[in-house]
């Protein structure tokens, strides 16, 4: 799971109607990761309705036939270990010195992207946490059987491969500063993050249908220009990813999509609270220790080489809205329509935004990042 935006999707914000949202409070907090005051959510627990509870208990055996084999059995699966060299043969270190070769001349400018990616991956533990919140999804002793914790642990058991295979490569390559990315990926770990999900499943879905095809795209793209570096091994890797991402976007936009058949008005309405609120970023605590402004840095960069652009964002939500025929919906009460007129509307007004967020990252000043030694790199 990674993903980046940073300013245009501040944007977004300016983009709600005057009335007051159903957005959460907010609060500036400071702790030894945190890096300094930062603005995080401060949301109200509110229960589901038994009703609401029960069109998830309905889905269950629909969820053991259809996303539960979404997921690749372990034997099946790919393990880091495929993609890196072997440290019990003979030639390991003729391995590590071809990786390194393949690597050296790549810009610092595409390492920026790969660590920041990798990190953003590493803080898998929050994201554990976060579907662990939510109610359904929520795994009591560790060890339910019910299907919707059974998803959970197999999707964080998928996804805990992402940053191990990144981190390995990285550290082989030699060309960035591990000591600082691992400070950056304890301090991200340590803050944690607040999607604006708070217990609900149906937001959390929302979320993580748009999440999971911003990290398809973005892996795709790291793995597109990994390939025009000359390094077909970490083109292989990140589209190696990309290809777990979207399964995993596949089942989450199906679940959300059944959402829509069963309960249309509520689940428009969630999807309207998600886009008002923005998609916030897995890594937008991101902090090293001494860059207050790293995560924006960073998806400065990833703009400007053109790995997840203010367009994929627009994107994504037309691609969704379409998914889930949303124009199509009916028999839903006022505030459904509104939510439904809204999110139909969005990308659109998020279009007039592109070019201007895209300019923004083009003239941001060189910055260096610890990452790389504190090099020195263009937004």
């Amino acid at each position: 799971m990674a993903l980046q935006l940073n300013n245009f999707a501040l944007q977004s914000l300016a983009l709600r109607p005057a009335r007051a949202q159903r957005s959460p409070k907010f609060s500036m907090t400071s702790s030894p990761y945190s890096g300094g005051a930062r603005e995080v959510n401060v949301n109200v627990v509110r229960r589901m309705a038994p009703e609401k509870t029960e069109i998830f208990k309905s889905m269950e055996d629909w969820v053991k036939s259809d996303i539960l084999t979404l997921l690749k059995p372990v034997e099946k699966a790919w393990q880091p270990q495929d993609f890196l060299p072997n440290p019990t043969s003979d030639g390991f270190s003729e391995q590590v010195n071809e990786l390194r070769e393949r690597t050296k001349d790549i810009p610092d400018d595409y390492f920026v992207v790969i660590v920041g990616d990798m990190i953003t991956e590493e803080a898998l533990p929050t994201y554990q946490a976060l579907i662990n919140g939510t109610e359904i999804f929520h795994d009591e002793t560790g060890s339910d059987n019910t299907p919707w914790a059974t998803w959970a642990r197999g999707w964080s058991a998928e996804e805990n491969r992402h940053g191990d295979l990144l981190n390995k490569y990285l550290y082989l390559s030699g060309r960035v500063d591990m000591k600082q990315i691992e400070k950056t990926t304890h301090y991200l770990i340590g803050s944690g993050m607040d999607a604006g999900t708070r217990t609900s499943p149906c937001l959390f879905t929302i979320y993580t249908s748009f999440q999971e095809r911003a990290t398809f795209i973005s892996h795709g793209n790291t793995a597109k220009l990994a390939m025009k570096h000359g390094d077909e091994k970490l083109a292989q890797i990140c589209g190696t990813i990309a290809a777990d991402e979207k399964r995993h976007e596949i089942a989450y936009t199906k679940i959300a999509g059944k959402l829509f058949e069963l309960d249309p008005n509520e689940t428009v309405v969630a999807f309207a609270d998600m886009m008002r609120r923005k998609i916030l970023m897995p890594a937008h605590l991101m902090y090293d220790g001494r860059d207050e402004n790293l995560f924006d840095n960073f998806a400065n960069v990833a703009s400007r080489i053109g790995v997840y652009t203010a367009r994929d964002y627009g994107g994504i939500l037309e691609h969704l809205v379409a998914k889930w025929n949303v124009e199509k919906l009916s028999g839903l009460s006022s505030e459904g329509r509104e939510a439904q007129d809204y999110v139909c509307g969005l990308a659109q007004r998020l279009r007039r935004l592109e070019e201007r967020a895209l300019a923004r990252a083009k003239k941001a000043p060189t910055v260096s990042f610890s990452w790389i030694s504190s090099r020195e790199v263009k937004p």
